[in-house]
């Protein structure tokens, strides 16, 4: 079999050809292959939006160079089949847009910026929603309203740059919404360095809880009051496989997120005969590249040999699949649910 940039990274270390040259670069870096073991199924070009910049397009092409070099005829006849094959649906799963299913709704999506914030509201203006789309960088908003061009009529983009740990920001971001809010996807979250409780800073642990805790607080609690007067509404939380088990982050990160599921569940609670459903999202791995600030000393070791349990990597536009379900009124019947989407991890 040939391998091409969209091959899958288990085709890649699997191949008599491809696998010592990837093995070789991995160990560049200090890496093994074993480090991907929950990108297998990820098309080797996903590496580099998911990488953060450690694997850069340019070692994609070496990778690729190398591999034609090796072995130029096979890649001669991956190069015909694929011209043979151009045209055909590429396999696996593929992004569906339901037209019109937010049409007419105003959704407030944070952590819009970039990864699953980004992918949700993106996802949703293009199936007529009214995103009022939150998030830290103004830069990376705009890029988005204008990557976002021919939206059906009604649907936008009104970006808002904010922080939602700050009550001031949550309460431009409502503003922009209006007194009607149909649903909320509060998606905007930090990491942290994977510390033990023993060696976790108070400037760390104060930044991921007023985030991924209070900042979801926060929004939710100014957006209900329209929704009880609307006597309907949608709150989907991301939490995290970390919200589930103890083995998935650092102490700040598996708290905030356990303490998401338990907003969640209360909420699903308090407002279950007032119309309002609040829904939960437990990702596993995600290509989101989002940033983790170090490695503690002790934590970190600790934490490494069960990553290994994970047994897929998710992008961002799959998690979006989950979420925006959630957020539309076909989830009619589900309130409270903690859905973990992360392709088996919690079944391990």
């Amino acid at each position: 079999m040939a391998l091409t940039p969209r091959s899958t990274v288990g085709d890649w270390l699997d191949h008599p050809v491809g696998g010592p040259i990837l093995t070789a670069f991995l160990a560049q870096g200090g890496a093994t292959p074993d480090s991907l073991a929950p990108a297998r199924g990820l098309a080797l070009e996903q590496l580099v939006a998911m990488s953060g910049g450690k694997f850069p397009a340019e070692a994609l092409d070496a990778l690729v160079g190398a591999y034609r070099e090796a072995a130029p005829e096979e890649a001669a006849a991956g190069d015909a089949a694929g011209d043979a094959a151009e045209g055909e649906q590429a396999a696996g799963w593929a992004e569906q847009i339901t037209s019109g299913r937010f049409a007419g709704q105003t959704v407030v999506v944070t952590g819009a910026a970039s990864g699953i914030g980004r992918a949700v509201a993106s996802r949703v203006a293009r199936e007529g929603g009214r995103v009022i789309a939150a998030d830290l960088s103004a830069e990376k908003l705009d890029e988005l309203a204008a990557a976002l061009t021919g939206l059906p009529a009604g649907a936008e983009i009104v970006p808002v740059a904010g922080d939602i740990s700050h009550q001031d920001d949550v309460e431009r971001i409502a503003a922009a919404a209006g007194d009607r809010v149909d649903a909320l996807a509060n998606v905007a979250g930090i990491m942290d360095d994977m510390s033990a409780v023993h060696e976790v800073s108070d400037a760390l642990w104060e930044r991921v809880l007023r985030v991924n805790l209070e900042g979801t607080m926060r929004l939710t609690r100014a957006v209900v009051p329209g929704m009880l007067a609307a006597k309907e509404g949608r709150i989907v939380n991301v939490a995290s496989e970390a919200g589930l088990r103890g083995s998935a982050a650092g102490v700040a990160y598996t708290a905030s997120k356990h303490a998401v599921v338990g907003l969640t569940k209360s909420s699903a609670v308090m407002y279950a005969k007032h119309g309002i459903r609040t829904n939960a999202v437990a990702p596993g791995g995600v290509a989101t590249g989002i940033p983790v600030p170090g490695q503690a000393e002790f934590g970190a070791p600790v934490l490494r040999p069960h990553q290994v349990n994970i047994l897929s990597l998710a992008m961002a536009e799959e998690l979006a699949a989950t979420i925006t379900f959630l957020l539309s009124k076909d989830s009619v019947n589900l309130n409270g649910a903690i859905i973990a989407a992360d392709g088996g991890w919690s079944a391990v």
